[in-house]
This record gives C-alpha cells, structure tokens and sequence, in this order.
C-alpha cells in the first residue's frame, strides 16, 4: 500500500489520451435523470445518431427488466415480493435474483460478514437515532447486531429456490446497482453499429469496448461537479466504483455518522471516508468499494490481493490517501507523461484588471452554488444547463459549467457567451440523488487569477432542445461578509441557493 496526503495526490495526473473520432463512428452522449435513484450518462460510440438512440432504448429496457427483479423500492418486483413470502417457504427465484443472492452469500464470507444484505437492519437503528437526536441505545445496538448476523436465507441451486428464514430488513443496495450497470452494458453492446459504451450510474462507471474513457476520481472533501479531482485516470473495459460517507450521512447532536454500516459491529464506518476500486468486474468492483469502508486498510490489502485486476485509492478521516502498489495515478504531471486535457485559450473577455488599490478575493472563502433540476414524470433526459459569473459590466468572469451534448444545440443555452467547451470526463463518486448538483467558485477567473472583490452576477441557465427554458440571474456582493441567499426555481431549476462561505466550515 502506498500512502500519501491528499495535496500530493492531487499533483499525480497520468497520460490519458484524447478521445479518437473517425468518419465511421461518433461519441453520443444522453443524461438521464432518475434511473436507479441516481442521475445516469450513457456514452456510446456508434455509428449513426439512430444506432446511438437504439442503444439508450435497450439499456433502459434492460434497466428496467432488472429493475422489476431486484429493486428494494418497489413494491410489485421480484425481490420484494419474496420478502413478503412466508418464512420457511422454499420460493422458485429469477436466474437474476439466485444469482445476486448466491453473490451477497459468497461477499459476506469473503468479508467476514462487513458485506451484508442486513446492513439496512442496522442503518434503520441510526436513521432513527438521528432523528430522536441521540446514540442508539447499547442494548438496543446489540439485539440488530444479533439480528443482522442470522442466515437470512437458504439457496437450492438444483431447483433454483430461495427460502427465507429471517424477519430482519434486507436490501440489495451494495451492489445491486453494480450488477445492473454490468448486464445493461453489455446489453448495449450487443447493438449492431455499437462499438463500446460507457455508463455512469452516480459515479459507478462501467465501460467496455473500444474506447478510453478519462475519469476523475471526485475529493470526498470538496465534491461539487466542478471542483478538483483527487486525480485522473484511464479506464477501458473496466468498471469503477466509489462508495464513501460525504453524500449520505446523519447528524446526531454536533457529529456527522456514515450511512455506510459495519454489520459486525452494529456501528457506522468511520475510519474510510472514501473507497474507489477498479477491476474488470463491475460487481467486484461494487462490493470492494463498500467493504474497503469498512475494513481496515491491511485487511483491505489482504482481500484485493485475492481478487486478481484490482487497484484502489483509499481515503482515512486524516486525509491521507492509500493506494494500492498498481494504482494507475501515480505518475508526476511534471514528467513527460502530462494530462491531455487542454482548455480554449481564454480571450480578452475573461480577463479583469486589477489595481493596486482593489481589494482581492479573500482565498480562504468559496461560493457554494446548489441546485436541483426539476422533476418531471418518470424518466427525464437532463437539459443542457450552463453556469458562469460575470462582473458588473456583465463582462463572463469564471465558467463553472457546460453540460450538453450536441454542440449544435448549444444555442438553445441564449445567454451562455461561448466561454468554452468542458472536458468529457466522466466522475467517480459516492452516489449522488437524481437532480441535486452543487458547484463551487473559488473566486478565481479563467485565467487562475482571483478577482477583485465587489458585487458579481450568477448565471444559471437551463434549457431543452425547443423545449422549456429558463434563466437566474442573481447579483451577490463578494465583500468578505459570509451570507446566504435562497434562489427561486421555475420549470426547469426546481431550486437553487447561493452559500458565500468559509471553506474552514466544510473542510
């Protein structure tokens, strides 16, 4: 295992190259929001626009399909049906189902038992904590652990039954996912006309075929959309995964708990804020990611030892990140091999004069901008939005974001001045609600410079190809002063607020 801070880490970017694109083929890009609780990316070369469409409609086909099998949320699917089976009673289960079963059985003993299908029996305990505002009490703590540690259920492979044989609360949340993503990629695949595709279900990312995909490893410590990485990578037919605490956790009393549960202990994960694995199998990859939060770094060691093609960065509570011996990010972006990531050179328009007597950003501040995409029946391709800030001339300052995904759309976006296109990468990261993005400003321009301080505009504009529209526009004076101004929504922002902060307070 390797270890180090998270500054030096974050100076380790190894060669990625630049996507290719030929005549034959094209990049395709849809954002959908609300697929597996998550926002999702389909990219996938083909080529024609019309392969590329067939191949969003098998994935969500068989997205659904799985869906309707192993989903803990809906009442009429397979799994859930067979919770409500009388205990005892051997139940004829899907191909899928007894395969996602006979894979809980083989990760909790590989792990020890620190992956359970019982987990959520023991999250429900602090989800009620949280709320009452206080610890569980220990007798309390002690009877889910005794709980969560039954057989929960017995397999016959010979007749394909599964019998269940315990009342305790069971979800197949830690790589379900991870297992629908694998079958649904390789569904698409199969397309004619499809020569690779990559998928990223909330920051769980599979890609196969032929094509490199550039990911960014998100800091659990500063995870807005457009914030840092922890560092870059190149992943072809690989899957990634990250699980950690810094997107779904509870507050009781001053402390922040992981939703992340040590089923052994019947206490929330702690020393591992942040586990990314990669390996070829999705599912590898899904249950790592979680049991690498819960177990020591050794012993996490240890198990990926034994799963050949795995590599992994870890990061402890102290903010020194481990990785394994074979990690690819672990090449200086001072050697030959530099990132191929290159920005549009910036034009006049970006640049801000600054007297001597003008009185700087302070750099020890942020803006948080947050907002939430609106909701609509069902499943939703996500709009182009774009996010910049302007000066009090209306001069574009710093953009924050551009998500599209065909440039000829882009002027549908009527107030976004063509500042720049982003880079394409996709982001590994813990599992992020449908709709919820958050973006920071450093108080820097384009150029690297911090501005001036004074009053600057927020730009958040949000549009549909001929569809809905919609523009927040609001002034905030950057004077050192923290404040916090909630921002209407509309059609298309179902809310946003802006949070003129410390960064103290968040790190």
């Amino acid at each position: 295992m390797n270890t180090r801070s998270l500054a030096s880490l974050s100076l380790l970017l190894p060669s990625i190259a630049a996507p290719i694109y030929t005549d034959a083929n094209g990049l395709f890009i849809a954002q959908i929001e609300h697929v597996l609780g998550t926002s999702l990316v389909l990219k996938v070369v083909a080529t024609s626009v019309a392969v590329a469409r067939q191949a969003e409609g098998v994935l969500l086909a068989e997205i659904d399909r799985l869906e309707a099998i192993l989903s803990c949320y809906r009442p009429e699917s397979e799994f859930s049906r067979w919770l409500d089976a009388r205990l005892g009673e051997p139940i004829p289960v899907s191909d899928d189902l007894f395969t996602v079963l006979t894979q809980f059985d083989n990760w909790h003993r590989q792990t020890d038992g620190a992956i359970s299908a019982a987990a959520e029996h023991i999250s429900q305990l602090w989800q009620k904590a949280a709320q009452l505002g206080q610890l569980p009490a220990e007798t309390d703590r002690q009877r889910v652990i005794a709980e969560a540690e039954q057989i929960h259920w017995q397999l016959d492979s010979s007749l394909q039954t599964a019998t269940r044989l315990s009342k305790a609360t069971l979800r197949l949340n830690t790589f379900a996912k991870s297992y629908i993503l694998d079958r649904a990629a390789n569904a698409v695949l199969q397309v004619p006309g499809v020569s690779a595709v990559v998928l990223n279900g909330g920051g769980d990312i599979v890609a196969r075929g032929n094509w490199q995909e550039p990911v960014a490893v998100a800091n659990p410590r500063d995870d807005a959309e457009n914030a840092d990485p922890l560092v870059r990578i190149a992943v072809q037919d690989r899957a990634i995964a990250t699980s950690g605490n810094y997107r779904r956790r509870w507050q009781i009393g001053s402390d922040w708990v992981s939703h992340i549960m040590d089923p052994r202990t019947g206490l929330p994960a702690h020393d591992i804020i942040s586990a990314t694995v990669l390996h070829p199998n999705a599912v590898t990859a899904g249950a790592l990611a979680t049991a690498f939060n819960i177990l020591t770094p050794s012993e996490s060691a240890l198990l990926a030892a034994q799963r050949p093609g795995t590599e992994y960065l870890l990061v402890n509570r102290d903010g020194q990140a481990i990785t394994s011996a074979g990690w690819p990010g672990s090449t200086s972006a001072s050697s030959k091999n530099a990132p191929a990531f290159v920005k549009t050179p910036l034009t006049t328009a970006h640049l801000l004069y600054i007297s001597a007597k003008d009185k700087l950003w302070n750099p020890s501040q942020e803006l948080l901008i947050s907002f939430e995409l609106a909701r609509f029946e069902g499943r939703s391709h996500r709009p182009f939005v774009a996010v910049w800030i302007e000066d009090e001339t209306g001069k574009p300052v710093r953009q924050l974001a551009l998500w599209y995904n065909k440039p000829r759309w882009l002027r549908e976006l009527r107030e976004w001045s063509n500042l720049r296109t982003d880079d394409a990468e996709s982001v590994t990261s813990a599992t992020r609600s449908p709709g919820q993005y958050s973006l920071v400003w450093d108080g820097k321009d384009d150029g690297g410079q911090l501005v001036k301080q004074g009053k600057y505009t927020v730009m958040i504009e949000a549009a549909r190809e001929h569809g809905s529209y919609q523009l927040i526009r609001q002034t905030m004076d950057f004077n050192g002063k923290v404040k916090q101004q909630p921002l209407n929504g509309n059609v298309e922002i179902a809310a946003a607020a802006l949070d003129y902060r410390e960064k103290s307070a968040t790190r």
